[in-house]
């Protein structure tokens, strides 16, 4: 009953006009950077940082949260019509998405990816309604061992489940720590490693940070690479599935928003992760296997089911926690601490207008989104038309006018631009700029916590071991961390190599 008061609270926090404006203005955006290949949320959310100086925390929140999971919407689109992933999480769903359009069936392969996202983006609502606030009242008995535990757990499966090469993640959550200690000594108020430099007594901001790591150095990567974009047909029919489509795609569905959703939660997996388990999981569930890969409409309801599932799930840890489980939800904590919030297991009851007004815009965001995006695949289609060399150009000026508007300092600027170039050099040579971004962001709570840990503890480290939390967590990172070991054993030489290139 608390939680049904609690959610009807929040509907009236977001049926506000102007909270309502920003939830469709984001879902909007984000549909459009899931349409638009070789942007992504993270991005997209970097580029946006700068407007939560200048709206209300709330809306702000609202408006970046749709982002992430418009963005799941929208990546469906170019996968089945082009062939080409407009979202990293949409990727598997070209294997069979594309197919079924070149067999003249991209209508049910939308509609499907559709109504599989709806029924998927809102379980994971209703899951995140219920876990965060019962996961919230569990950290509030976490000591500053339990937050570091924790932290490093964190940052152990991210660099886990990255794409490339385990070492070369561990090297950059590494850097991503070490640009955490600049500035200004949270304990002593001393500075640190700032070089003299007025601009840097804050630290790194995450602003120009990630604006110049995922935003300009996506515009660097993509110069002179020609994208190839054509949809086999714009002008669609039969948006609705068959009543053999909904038999085939019941059972993924429910696999992949329960699979996503809980993979959702642990950090690093996001809503990428999930998807390739989902077509995995379907291919080995399913009579007829060969079939996958030429038009399968399973392999296009379970990963699309999983990647919406697995982006609310993304939510938990973020608002219960204050551990972001992706690069996104690293820049929404950002994003907190830039409203002066402090996110962790207090945020809730501290800020139960950002909360439940964020939890009752996931739900009506879901609602624009599938009333929206059928109708609209015709104009998305034709945005797909724009020329890239077009929409870098406005990406460049609002990543110089966003670094500028944070401070009206042209040092920041600098440091974006700086930041740019390494972003683009970390993807040119397959290094990844998740664990960096996130070790920046949790590199303060880990460093606090772990100073304020062996004060209490007198500088004696068997604290961390003493209590039964910290213990596990600090099991469960070793685990991982030791696990790519004799995982290389197995797999044999080769696919070592294979993983490294």
């Amino acid at each position: 009953m608390e939680t049904l008061q609690n959610l009807l609270y929040g509907f009236g926090i977001f049926l506000q006009p102007w909270n309502l404006l920003y939830c469709l203005l984001g879902v909007l955006m984000g549909t459009l950077v899931g349409v638009l290949p070789g942007i992504g949320p993270a991005a997209a959310i970097a580029l946006l940082l700068p407007t939560v100086f200048y709206a209300p925390a709330v809306a702000s929140f609202i408006m970046l949260s749709g982002i992430i999971y418009g963005a799941m919407y929208g990546g469906s689109t170019t996968s089945i019509l082009v062939n080409i992933p407009g979202e990293t999480a949409s990727v598997v769903t070209c294997l069979d998405g594309y197919q079924m359009a070149r067999q003249g069936r991209a209508g049910p392969a939308l509609g499907i990816a559709a109504f599989g996202s709806f029924i998927a983006g809102t379980f994971g609502v209703i899951g995140l309604m219920l876990f965060a606030p019962t996961l919230a009242n569990v950290a509030l008995q976490f000591g500053p061992a339990e937050h570091f535990s924790l932290a490093v757990m964190s940052l152990t499966l991210v660099t886990y489940v990255s794409r490339g090469s385990i070492i070369r993640s561990l090297v950059m959550a590494c850097v991503g720590l070490i640009m955490s200690t600049v500035g200004m000594d949270p304990i002593t108020s001393r500075t640190r490693f700032t070089f003299g430099l007025p601009a840097l007594l804050d630290g790194f901001e995450i602003v120009y940070v990630a604006m110049g790591l995922f935003g300009l150095s996506e515009v660097l990567l993509n110069l002179g690479q020609s994208l190839k974009q054509e949809a086999l047909d714009t002008r669609l029919k039969n948006l609705l599935p068959n009543l053999q489509d909904w038999k085939d795609s019941a059972k993924p569905i429910l696999r992949g928003t329960l699979l996503g959703f809980f993979l959702g939660i642990l950090p690093g997996f996001g809503a990428v992760t999930p998807t390739f388990v989902s077509y995995a999981i379907e291919k080995k569930f399913s009579k007829h296997p060969e079939k996958f890969g030429t038009g399968a409409i399973e392999g296009v309801a379970g990963p699309e089911s999983a990647n919406n599932a697995g982006a609310s799930g993304t939510f938990i840890p973020l608002l219960s926690l204050g551990i972001p489980a992706s690069p996104s939800t690293a820049l929404l904590l950002g994003a907190l601490m830039i409203l002066g919030l402090q996110p962790g297991p207090l945020l809730i009851s501290s800020k139960p207008d950002l909360f439940w007004g964020v939890i009752a815009s996931m739900y009506i965001g879901n609602v624009m989104l599938v009333v929206l995006n059928l109708p609209l695949i015709g104009i998305w289609v034709q945005i797909l038309k724009i020329p890239y060399s077009l929409l870098y150009v406005f990406i460049v000026l609002f990543c110089q006018i966003g670094a500028y508007s944070t401070n009206n300092n042209v040092t920041d600027v600098l440091l974006m631009n700086i930041f740019g170039l390494v972003g683009y050099l970390m993807k040119r040579y397959k290094f990844e700029g998740a664990p960096l971004i996130l070790a920046l962001v949790l590199g303060r709570m880990l460093e606090n916590s772990l100073r304020r840990a062996l004060m209490s503890s007198d500088g004696s480290p068997a604290i961390f071991f003493s209590r039964p939390i910290s213990a596990v967590f600090l099991l469960v990172a070793l685990v991982f961390l030791i696990s790519p070991i004799f995982t290389r054993e197995r797999i044999g030489k080769k696919a070592i190599e294979m993983q490294e290139d």
